[in-house]
Formats: C-alpha cells, sequence, structure tokens
C-alpha cells in the first residue's frame, strides 16, 4: 500500500462538519475507537425495515420455530461478507465502493455503482414510509408532513457527516435495548401460549430457503458501505477487533428483531410491523407501544442518515470516474440534497401495501450485490493480500485501468449463473421451478464469481487490470 501507516498520536481535533467525502483519510486524521463500530451496527439494523423480515416467514406459511431458524442463520451466514469489508476501511483509508476501482476499473466500477445507489435508495424509501407510518399512528399527521420532516433530518445528519452519524448510532443502542428489551419479554410472556393459525399451503422448505435468503441478502445488503464508518480507525487497528465487533452489532440486533418480527407474526397474523409493535407494547403496559414505535422511528431516521451518507459517497465516486472533480462541500451538499429529493418523490408515490414488493426488493438486492462482494472480497484477502495503491484508484491511466474486464466479465457471468435458480415473484428460473421455488441462487453467485476471479486475476498480467 503506498502510503505510511496511520499513527495513534498527535491527531488534529476534527471538524464538527466533515470535510472528506472519496478521498484518503491521512493518518493524522484518523480516530475513532473499534468498539464504536458495534453499537453503530447494532443501531444501523435495529430498525422497523429489520423487523419486517421476520414476518416473512409467517407470511408464506412457516411455524416460528422454523421462521426464527431461517433469519438466524440467513443473518449468520449474510453478516460474515458484510462484516469482513470491515477490516478494508483502516487498511486503506477509502470509502467502501471506490474500493471496488482496482477489480473493475476506475470506470467500470460504476457497473456495480449503480446497483449500489439504488440499493441505498431502496431502503431509504421503505424507511420513511415505516417511519412516518409509525409517527402517524402515534401522533397523527400524514405522508405530506411526516415524508419530508424525516427526509430533512437524514439529510442533515449525512451533511455533519461520519463523527455525528457515530454518536447518534451509539446514543440509540442503548435505548434500543432498553425499550424493546422489555417489548420482548412482555411479548413472549403475553402471546407464548396464543393460538396459531394453521400453516398454509406450499413447502415449508421453499418458505424456509425465502425466508433465509431474505435475511442474508438483508445483511450483505450492509457490505456496501461498511468501510465507510471504518474508514477512520487507525490503520493499524486489530483486524480481528474491528471485523468482531462490526459482525457482533450488525448480528446481535438482526437475530433479535427478525426474530421478534417472526413471533409477532405468527401470533399476530395479518398486521403489519407498526400495528404489531403498538399491540406487543400495550400488552406489556397501556401506552408502552406508542413508545415503542417512536424510538423505532428515531432508529429509522438515523439509518436513513447512514444511508444517506453513503449514497452521497458512491454517487460522487462513479461522477469522478469520468469528470474528475475535487470533492469539495458544494459537490458534497449537492449529492446529500439530492438523494433526499429522490427519496421523498418515490416515497410519495408508493403504494400502500409493500411487504410483497419489500420481499423482492431485498431479493433483488441479494442478487445485483452477492457478485460483487465476492469479488471485493476474493481481490482483498486472496489476490491482492490488502496491497493497494491508492494513488492509481483515482488515476484512471494508472495500474487498475479505465475498464478492468476481469471484474465486470466475473460479475456479468456471476449474475447470468444466478438466473436458473432465481425465485420472485418477477421470475422464476427453471432449476427453482425444479426444487418447487426454492432459491439458492445467492450460493451460485458467490461461488461463481469469486472462484472465476480468484482464477482470472491470479492470471499473468492480471495486475493491469
Amino acid at each position: 500500500m503506498h502510503h505510511p501507516p496511520a499513527s495513534r498520536h498527535g491527531r488534529a481535533t476534527p471538524p464538527v462538519l466533515e470535510t472528506r467525502s472519496i478521498g484518503f483519510v491521512p493518518p493524522d486524521e484518523r480516530r475513532g475507537q473499534v468498539w464504536h463500530q458495534g453499537p453503530f451496527w447494532f443501531s444501523g439494523n435495529f430498525v422497523l425495515t429489520t423487523l419486517v423480515i421476520g414476518f416473512i416467514g409467517p407470511s408464506l406459511g412457516l411455524g416460528v420455530g422454523r421462521s426464527v431458524a431461517a433469519v438466524v442463520l440467513g443473518t449468520c451466514f449474510g453478516t460474515v461478507f458484510m462484516a469482513v469489508h470491515a477490516n478494508q476501511g483502516p487498511r486503506l483509508g477509502l470509502p467502501q465502493m471506490i474500493q471496488s476501482r482496482a477489480q473493475f476499473g476506475v470506470r467500470g466500477a460504476v457497473l456495480p455503482f449503480a446497483a449500489v445507489v439504488f440499493v441505498y435508495l431502496g431502503f431509504n424509501v421503505f424507511n420513511v414510509v415505516l417511519a412516518a407510518q409509525g409517527l402517524e399512528q402515534v401522533t397523527g399527521g400524514g405522508p405530506v408532513l411526516w415524508y419530508p420532516l424525516l427526509s430533512a433530518v437524514a439529510v442533515v445528519l449525512a451533511l455533519v457527516g461520519h463523527d455525528l452519524l457515530h454518536a447518534v448510532q451509539r446514543a440509540l443502542s442503548w435505548i434500543l435495548i432498553a425499550v424493546f428489551g422489555v417489548l420482548t419479554v412482555g411479548a413472549a410472556v403475553h402471546w407464548w401460549d396464543a393460538p396459531v393459525d394453521a400453516p398454509a399451503a406450499g413447502s415449508p422448505w421453499t418458505a424456509f430457503l425465502a425466508t433465509f435468503a431474505a435475511a442474508a441478502g438483508y445483511q450483505i445488503s450492509y457490505a456496501v458501505y461498511v468501510s465507510d464508518y471504518s474508514r477512520y480507525l487507525p490503520a493499524d487497528a486489530d483486524a480481528r477487533r474491528v471485523i468482531g465487533w462490526t459482525y457482533a452489532g450488525a448480528a446481535a440486533s438482526a437475530v433479535w428483531l427478525m426474530s421478534l418480527g417472526a413471533f409477532l407474526g405468527s401470533r399476530l397474523p395479518g398486521t403489519d410491523a407498526v400495528t404489531a409493535l403498538l399491540r406487543a407494547g400495550d400488552a406489556v403496559l397501556p401506552g408502552f407501544g406508542a413508545v415503542a414505535v417512536l424510538v423505532s422511528s428515531l432508529a429509522l431516521v438515523g439509518v436513513m442518515g447512514v444511508n444517506t451518507y453513503g449514497a452521497m459517497l458512491t454517487a460522487v465516486s462513479g461522477v469522478d470516474a469520468f469528470r474528475r472533480r475535487r470533492p469539495t462541500g458544494v459537490l458534497r451538499a449537492g449529492a446529500v440534497l439530492a438523494v433526499g429529493a429522490v427519496v421523498l418523490g418515490v416515497a410519495l408515490v408508493l403504494p400502500e401495501d409493500y411487504l410483497g414488493s419489500f420481499n423482492t426488493f431485498i431479493l433483488l438486492m441479494l442478487y445485483v450485490l452477492v457478485p460483487w462482494t465476492a469479488i471485493n472480497l476474493v481481490d482483498y484477502y486472496a489476490v491482492r493480500r490488502g496491497r493497494y495503491s491508492i494513488e492509481d484508484i483515482f488515476d484512471d491511466r494508472g495500474s487498475y485501468g479505465r475498464w478492468a474486464w476481469r471484474g465486470l466479465s466475473c460479475y456479468l457471468l456471476g449474475l447470468a449463473a444466478m438466473l436458473p435458480f432465481l425465485s420472485t415473484t418477477l421470475y422464476t428460473g427453471p432449476v427453482a421451478r425444479a426444487m418447487d421455488g426454492a432459491d439458492v441462487s445467492f450460493a451460485v453467485g458467490l461461488v461463481v464469481s469469486g472462484g472465476l476471479y480468484a482464477v482470472l486475476a491470479r492470471r499473468p498480467g492480471a495486475g493491469a487490470g
């Protein structure tokens, strides 16, 4: 790596407003504690959209036990790929997606960039809808009030940047643990022996795989911005601790909230996530449901800020690939405002019945992100072993080139290999039909993209892209 190691001493006090965007974070600006990754990702995952994943199993007729098993296994699997990206931040000092230029080329990386921006926008649309639903049921108002207000708060968080986002997420983690600890125990005591409707017709195996895939895809989707929030750590931060804290925070909140969603979905069939929280909280103590929904809405606003910040970094990286521009505060602010405006516009026209659409969205995320994460991780851990030229990542005439055919080919071939195994409401491949609708495409995408890249990138001349 062509830059000096970061020092733990002599760091300047960071500015209130973050000044950096896609550029390398120099040693004298490195700061933060490794354990901060834990509460950051705990809060980032402890949101109503995570709870919705737990409802998928019961909605497909899967019992609560199998639903919980599916989300636990899916979460533990998907979080592995998300968490190991965390180590790239301190080593490279760069945001997550711009690192893809080493695998796809400076301009070729725009292909996964486009998919990732879609992921950010999609998540924020669902987040603002869920948060507004919760606030509307508790305090009144409607989309015309809450959508702009929530979007504005998310934009402010993203504009201030990295340090404020970390501070907000840490504070929220303690509040979430307290409120949902009480709610979870109370809901279990109140509804443990409640009668459950007979399972719907269909294959339990198919429902199990659908739930597993949704949980895994949800976790993998976080891989696209893990380094965004670890890149300010010192370059010599212990890799095992960085990965461990990230994994623990992201997996613990997902397992907890998805399992709670599976339990509530089986005990309160036909209800949405917000209504289920209200009923569960009020079963513990009258009015406590409103507290749980309000806290959940705050958490959603926090993660909307995180998503807006990540979308800004990815969008600026895409623009920079074709037209080198100094990443000024004006450019950064313009990208943040553009992201907020698009999210607001889409949210205002989104149909009310979105659970089925959300399930499809999660699966689509898994499809487009699995080949990227496989290629990126194989390149970092197996091919280059963390040795990159920071200068060449920002130079389309450098060693990574403009278009790296190996990475792009492996990405597209991975997507193509997944097609026969897809099972969605939009399309079901022949292999998935033969397996009664079971979807194992994520495993195919990981093996094909990662395996092909490992072979091609090790061939002579691969360093040139």
